[in-house]
C-alpha cells in the first residue's frame, strides 16, 4: 500500500467513525429500545438527523472504501481497516466520556502494530 492508497483508506475510516459517532448520538436520542417501544423506535430512525448523518457518513466511507479495494489486496485492506477501532475509541472516550482501561490501551496498542505490520513494504 502506497502512502496515496493509505491516506485513502485513512480517509474512508474516517467517515465511517463519524458514521458511529452520529449514530451514538441519534441513538442516546431515542433512549433505550424495550419491546414496548421498538417499532416506535425502528420509525423514529428516518427522522432523527443525527442517525441520517450517521447512515450518510457510513455510505460514504463505504464509497471510499470500495475506492480502496481496487487499488490495494483485501488481504491488506481488510485488516488495515481496523483502525477504526482507534477512532472509535478516541470519540468514545473524547465526545461519550467513556472510560479508558488499561486492557483497552494495550488491545488498541496490538491492533496498531498489526496494521503497521501489514501495510509495512519493503
Amino acid at each position: 500500500m502506497n502512502p496515496k492508497e493509505f491516506i485513502l483508506l485513512l480517509i474512508a475510516i474516517v467517515f465511517s467513525a463519524s458514521g458511529q459517532f452520529f449514530l451514538k448520538l441519534g441513538a442516546l436520542k431515542l433512549g433505550k429500545v424495550t419491546a414496548n417501544n421498538a417499532i416506535g423506535h425502528i420509525l423514529s430512525i428516518a427522522t432523527q438527523p443525527e442517525l441520517l448523518a450517521g447512515l450518510a457518513c457510513y455510505g460514504m466511507g463505504a464509497i471510499l472504501y470500495i475506492l480502496v479495494l481496487t487499488r490495494v489486496n483485501l488481504s491488506v485492506a481488510g485488516p488495515a481497516a481496523a483502525l477504526i477501532y482507534i477512532f472509535s475509541f478516541l470519540l468514545g472516550h473524547f465526545a461519550f466520556g467513556e472510560a479508558i482501561s488499561a486492557n483497552r490501551v494495550v488491545g488498541l496498542g496490538f491492533i496498531v502494530c498489526g496494521v503497521v505490520l501489514l501495510v509495512w513494504q519493503r
